[in-house]
């Protein structure tokens, strides 16, 4: 494997991934599938992909690691390799991102090519449908091209709508010599049980703090501590908050969100529209604003905002800890909707309203 192919917060991961069965050929198995597991923005995908070519390399190292020199390994570098296929939504093979806004819950924030089946469009779909997964069908009974194995990588796992899932079930029960699926899930809750089931897992170990304060450095990130507690300790995600004015946006929503007695929810969701962020990038924000309330709360500590303690301090002694507990709950399941096309100043205007009500009782 090339040095270079992972984020160095995964060096330990890959070495346990290639000392353990997960990198033994794969038709000794009993399973052919992988499921990466671990939060959003820490790179999963990079990981997926480094595995995929040391599947598929032609002269891999006796540890089970790529080349990097065989045509294999050029065909992949190259996004050309005839017997690897990257399966995920239209709208991520177009951004081409694996950062992204996460979900939340009160225990904490969920935070991470060839795609078949789908044509570039106006509103590009969000799921993975059943036509991207039947059209495997036909080309994993067909023999490999370079006569090893073929590589199925879906990204992620939890896109796949409820047709798709049972769609790419069958094939994992009946998997065909040498295929390999690798799926990446940042939520395995939303996964079938069925699936995870037949799948041997892997979760990958959060970024230690120091080793992507280091990296952020070297990225030329400005604040790289603020980034990464807002980011939730994500790298990937910390380096977006650091481009263009994205920081800058965030904080003057947690500034409009911090002050209940100059809160007005109805000026704030025209500001935060007219900055054109994207909807479940903002529900994001009140969540692990609201999160960090209840985490200092009840347990004094803080993990997205260390910078505001005082602030969040204050707000969080007058607030109802049961009734922001319940919000929170709301705010998951409010992130969910704000995925589809909605009238963008009534959606915040609405979830604003209610978050006002909770933190400025007497005013709303």
């Amino acid at each position: 494997m090339l040095v270079n192919s992972i984020y160095p917060w995964q060096v330990v991961d890959w070495k346990i991934l290639m000392q353990s069965s997960y990198g033994q050929p794969f038709p000794a198995s009993p399973r052919q599938a992988l499921l990466l597991k671990g939060r959003q923005g820490t790179g999963k995908l990079v990981f997926a992909r480094a595995f995929a070519q040391s599947l598929l390399c032609e002269a891999p190292a006796v540890t089970g690691e790529a080349c990097g020199c065989c045509a294999g390994c050029r065909w992949f570098e190259q996004g050309a390799h005839p017997d690897f296929c990257l399966i995920e939504p239209e709208s991520l093979s177009i951004s081409a991102d694996e950062t992204g806004p996460g979900e939340i819950s009160v225990s904490g924030v969920q935070e991470e090519t060839v795609t078949v089946g789908s044509k570039a469009r106006k509103n590009p779909r969000q799921q993975i449908s059943v036509e991207q997964i039947r059209a495997l069908t036909g080309n994993m009974h067909v023999t490999s091209h370079r006569s090893g194995n073929k590589v199925i990588l879906i990204h992620p796992a939890e896109a796949m709508n409820t047709a798709a899932a049972n769609a790419l079930l069958k094939n994992l029960e009946e998997p065909p010599a040498q295929t390999v699926f690798i799926l990446i899930s940042h939520r395995q809750q939303q996964l079938l049980p069925t699936i995870v089931s037949r799948c041997r897992q892997m979760t990958l170990t959060a970024p230690d703090r120091e080793i992507a304060l280091a990296w952020l450095v070297q990225q030329g990130v400005s604040q790289p501590e603020t980034c990464l507690a807002t980011a939730g300790g994500a790298p990937l995600t910390a380096l977006r908050y650091d481009q263009a004015d994205f920081l800058a946006r965030h904080q003057l929503f947690i500034r409009g969100v911090s002050f209940p007695e100059k809160l007005d929810p109805v000026l704030l969701a025209e500001e935060t529209e007219k900055q054109k962020n994207e909807l479940p990038v903002v529900v994001n924000w009140l969540q692990k604003w609201c999160y960090d309330l209840v985490s200092f709360r009840m347990t004094g500590r803080i993990r997205y905002h260390p910078d505001m303690q005082s602030v969040i301090r204050t707000l969080a002694l007058k607030t109802e800890i049961g009734a922001m507990i319940r919000f929170i709950r709301v705010l998951a399941s409010t992130w969910q909707l704000s995925q589809y096309p909605l009238n963008s100043r009534l959606f915040l205007e609405e979830m604003l309203v209610s978050y006002a009500r909770l933190v400025a009782p007497e005013r709303y």
